[in-house]
């Protein structure tokens, strides 16, 4: 027995951007779509790091019609201050900040509420097992439960578990740029709105931000190492007392950003680096966003290629006909990159 040439029950792993967006372009084509999430829940609108959006993801933006949401969830940066290693100010620099920025919180709200009632999200649950036999795809979750799809797609980020199960271990994908980062929400007790403050010495970065007065600030700890830390990866403490390490100067803020990192709950400790792989699909499985080209959450740098990764795939499958061809249609376009692609 053969599946149909327009497979139409889609597994997406993952709800950030990537997995959001394609859910939200795909229901709208008629699939049955399920969403499976690793997290219990979603950072909340308002909160989160703020991510730029680009022509190309405004453009995609508007197509959805997320862009009135997104545009009234704007936040500016009218401010960026340079520090010195002994915290004196090297430069500020004021201006007006024309790109579209908002928090991950709210793009990740305005993808999900059309979805409200629509799609099914599985969170807290995760995929355990992949068997694609060519007809159809048979999954196991964590949890137990055990279900038939006709594609799945991977959108779990830079360590994408569906890429490990279908594609093989992260490390010959992962392209290690030297530097590892901690970023963590904290109270806004420094006085600063809609402004960026960053110390700088050699091999070390220490960032900042604020988007409004009353609303938590975002730090992000930068530094410089010849190897990635695998060996902390699992253990939260060891991440903190690895980063503490390199940050020991008692100037500006860095004591309270230290002690601060050690209490945040939404510490997100990584390598910086990006994801080389030859194929983005095997057979009824494909990847998008970070899973298949990205780098690190750093900055928020993916979100705007993800959500137009995810509209470009969520199109080729739409256009119907054999899976196979959409995604190389879809690798064909974005490969050179998500930014560039003609809408």
């Amino acid at each position: 027995m053969h599946a149909p040439s327009s497979p139409r029950r889609v597994l997406v792993s993952g709800a950030g951007v990537a997995g959001s967006a394609l859910a939200h372009r795909l229901d709208r084509q008629g699939f049955d779509v399920t969403v499976v999430e690793k997290a219990a829940s979603a950072p909340a609108p308002g909160r989160g790091h703020a991510v730029a959006l680009g022509e190309a993801a405004r453009e995609v933006a508007d197509r959805m019609g997320l862009l009135p949401a997104l545009r009234a969830a704007h936040v500016g940066r009218r401010l960026t201050t340079r520090l010195d290693a002994a915290g004196e100010v090297r430069e500020s620099v004021r201006g007006a900040d024309d790109a579209l920025r908002v928090r991950r919180g709210d793009l990740l709200a305005a993808l999900r509420a059309p979805l409200e009632g629509r799609v099914e999200f599985l969170t807290g649950d995760s995929v355990a097992t992949l068997d694609d036999d060519g007809d159809a795809v048979h999954v196991a979750f964590d949890s137990g439960d055990f279900r038939t799809y006709d594609l799945v797609i991977g959108a779990e980020g830079p360590h994408s578990n569906t890429r490990r199960l279908v594609f093989g271990p992260e490390r010959p994908f992962h392209h290690y740029h030297g530097q590892v980062f901690a970023g963590f929400s904290l109270p806004n007790d420094f006085g600063l709105a809609h402004e960026t403050v960053v110390w700088e010495a050699p091999g070390r970065r220490a960032s900042l931000t604020a988007y409004g007065p009353g609303e938590p600030a975002h730090a992000c700890l930068t530094l410089t190492r010849e190897d990635p830390p695998y060996t902390v990866f699992g253990d939260p403490w060891a991440q903190r007392e690895l980063v503490r390490g390199y940050f020991p100067e008692q100037v500006w803020q860095l004591p309270v950003l230290v002690r601060e990192m050690w209490r945040a709950q939404d510490l997100h400790v990584d390598v910086v680096g990006e994801i080389r792989i030859r194929a983005w699909s095997h057979e009824r499985v494909a990847l998008v966003g970070d899973a298949a080209w990205g780098g690190s959450l750093l900055a928020g740098e993916g979100a705007g290629k993800a959500l137009v990764g995810a509209y470009v795939l969520g199109e080729e499958l739409g256009a119907g006909g054999p899976h196979g061809g959409a995604f190389a249609r879809y690798e064909e376009l974005l490969r050179g990159g998500a930014e560039k692609v003609p809408l």
